[in-house]
């Protein structure tokens, strides 16, 4: 049982109760079935920074056999979370146990456009899509923009990649939240568009499969409050949302902000930009020549991987510490090594692996939710095996996937 379940024997149906984020009673139940469906996660070999070759190699992530869903067998139930207003995630939410459908009625052919790959959260998200699809039985054909700049790249490949008689539904992790409002309406005309991950502006847009960024950055801000409560020392930090105008990070960091409310921290510097390694990089050193005083530095997964190796060439691991606002390898190894404090994960195998059930639902008509996602869980060094690598990570083996035929 969870705080609200689906009722009767349709797929993915929600319990009419209304159960706010802030119960008790909710979080407690939410807390033991997170434990018992994130559970049995590995051990992995070596933890310090010289075995980190090997470790990406033999670390739970590289290899979880438990991760490869076998062609058609229905996986377990899926923990996510759904909004009373789809789209909307400013109204009141719930939880629910989600059954995904076993197999499709027909080989329906799935284009999926992602902003890039750059990054193992996108490669965890194409796992996730490519296992589905193979499970499902479907095709699919995966284009990427190369980053978040690249916004007239994406348009011109949705567009490409659904041309007539090349695709039955566009599901799209956009770069831009409003720039891409023209194509969708206009591709939408033809096949139906769903959004994954990244959140985008509502016209034309059938479904969303995602989590709430502004949940994202509050939970990171709500645990710099919990260290550092408004009456004790002041702290400072360097904060780096992410690409301005992507679907995701301007939440995150109003989540953020809000998160800080009633705490003793001082953001001194916010430093946009794609997410990139080498633009993080270069960002994070801009940080500590401007701000060399700093006690936190607060940011994307490729943030906080950047800020790892920037600050132990500097010899400042000990002095500054790192929060990531999103789940990766480099961020779980960060947080095994207790190199950075904690980050919320939102499950990218399973944002792949719903974005491709989802839209199989909506083509044969049996889509009941049309707005829902992961429930997030704050990962920290005392949790990070038991709700770190599951549905997460994808495995070391795994290459980028573009065609599932």
């Amino acid at each position: 049982m969870f705080c609200s379940q689906p009722s009767g024997a349709g797929a993915g149906k929600l319990d009419r109760r209304r159960i706010g984020r802030s119960s008790a009673a909710c979080c407690a139940v939410l807390a033991v079935a997170a434990l018992l469906l994130f559970a049995g996660a590995r051990e992995t070999a070596g933890r310090d920074a010289a075995a980190e070759r090997d470790e990406r190699q033999q670390s739970p992530e590289a290899g979880q056999d438990t991760q490869t869903a076998s062609s058609h067998a229905a996986p377990p139930l899926w923990l996510l979370e759904t909004w009373d207003r789809p789209f909307d995630y400013q109204s009141p939410s719930r939880f629910l146990e989600y059954r995904p459908i076993s197999q499709a009625s027909r080989k329906w052919r799935i284009c999926a456009a992602y902003p890039h790959l750059k990054d193992s959260y996108w490669l965890s998200v194409n796992y996730g899509m490519v296992e589905e699809a193979r499970r499902l039985g479907v095709g699919l054909q995966v284009v990427e923009a190369g980053g978040y700049p690249n916004l007239e790249n994406q348009i011109a490949q949705i567009r490409s990649c659904t041309g007539t008689g090349k695709a039955d539904i566009l599901v799209l992790g956009t770069v831009s939240f409003h720039g891409l409002t023209e194509a969708v309406l206009e591709i939408s005309q033809r096949i139906p568009v769903i959004a994954v991950v990244n959140d985008i502006a509502d016209p034309g847009i059938a479904a969303k499969v995602g989590v709430s960024w502004i949940s994202m950055g509050r939970y990171v801000g709500e645990y710099l409050a919990r260290r550092h409560p408004k009456g004790s020392d002041k702290v400072t930090v360097a904060w780096f949302p992410g690409p301005k105008n992507s679907g995701w990070a301007p939440f995150v960091e109003e989540g953020f902000r809000a998160g800080l409310g009633n705490s003793a921290v001082d953001v001194v510097l916010t430093k946009w930009g794609d997410t990139g390694r080498e633009i993080q990089v270069i960002l994070v050193e801009e940080a500590l020549e401007e701000k060399p005083e700093i006690d936190y530095i607060v940011g994307s997964a490729v943030t906080a991987e950047a800020a790892l190796s920037v600050l132990r060439a500097r010899g400042l691991s000990e002095k500054i510490q790192i929060l990531a606002d999103y789940f990766t390898h480099a961020v779980y190894r960060g947080i095994k090594r207790k190199r950075i404090l904690a980050a919320p994960n939102d499950r990218p195998i399973l944002q792949g692996r719903l974005g491709i059930e989802v839209a199989v639902r909506l083509l044969e008509e049996r889509l009941e939710v049309r707005h829902l996602g992961p429930a997030i869980r704050m990962v920290e060094a005392a949790n990070v095996e038991t709700l770190g690598p599951d549905e997460s990570l994808a495995p070391a083996s795994f290459k980028p996937t573009f065609t599932v035929e």
